[in-house]
């Protein structure tokens, strides 16, 4: 992954921090891609940077927002998608409301404090509260990581730049099924949307910030 070459005004205050979709449908071996046979393992690769970020953020006191897909029971949410796109996302439960599915993994679990936001589109900002949350708090800076890099994370981050909130996507804690299309992600991102960082860059930053304070 390229290093920002300039990470810009990333401080604690009027930030937060944005995950997606880390839940055990997703990078849990027993969860519905590993039951489809599908490639969850490459996706379990964005947790390390995304436990980091979390207890970063936790440390320094920014603003935390864990968004989860969440289906309803019947499905009946699911549009085109369900319906005619991947009907197997239903056969296998991904992310059905009151399932284990659809639970974010432990070690990335809510506390007291932190926002959740369900949704049952890509975006996190679709038929969402993000946006008025957002505003609300006063954010500016959005730091995005979780999965996956080519479908939720880059509609998110799209979504939050043309919002015109500072968006930065840290692409060692994201994941993919496949890397070509976590790659081209991250440089389109990049292009036009997002600042693409490490987690390392996050956390230096959060790190002065609070030096500062």
């Amino acid at each position: 992954m390229p290093e920002a070459k300039n990470i810009g005004p990333l401080g604690r205050v009027r930030t937060a921090l944005l995950i997606i979709d880390m839940q055990n449908s997703y990078i849990d071996e027993k969860g519905a891609l590993g039951r489809m046979k599908r490639n969850w393992k490459s996706l379990r690769e964005a947790l390390p940077g995304c436990e980091r970020l979390l207890a970063g953020a936790r440390n320094a006191g920014v603003t935390v927002i864990h968004a989860k897909y969440v289906f309803q029971p019947d499905y009946s949410d699911g549009g085109v998608l369900i319906r005619e796109i991947r009907p197997a996302l239903k056969e296998f439960g991904l992310c059905q409301a009151g399932t284990w599915d659809a639970e974010i993994v432990p070690s990335l679990a809510p506390i007291a404090g932190e926002k959740v936001v369900e949704k049952n589109r890509p975006s996190a900002f679709y038929s969402t509260q993000l946006e008025s949350f957002l505003r609300a708090e006063r954010i500016e800076n959005v730091v995005v990581c979780g999965v996956t890099t080519n479908m939720c994370v880059e509609s998110t981050v799209r979504d939050a730049s043309q919002r015109d909130f500072r968006t930065y996507v840290v692409g060692d804690a994201c994941g993919e099924m496949e890397q070509d299309r976590h790659d081209a992600a991250l440089v389109s991102m990049g292009f036009l949307f997002a600042r693409v960082v490490g987690v390392n860059d996050v956390l230096d930053a959060w790190d002065v910030a609070l030096a500062n304070a």
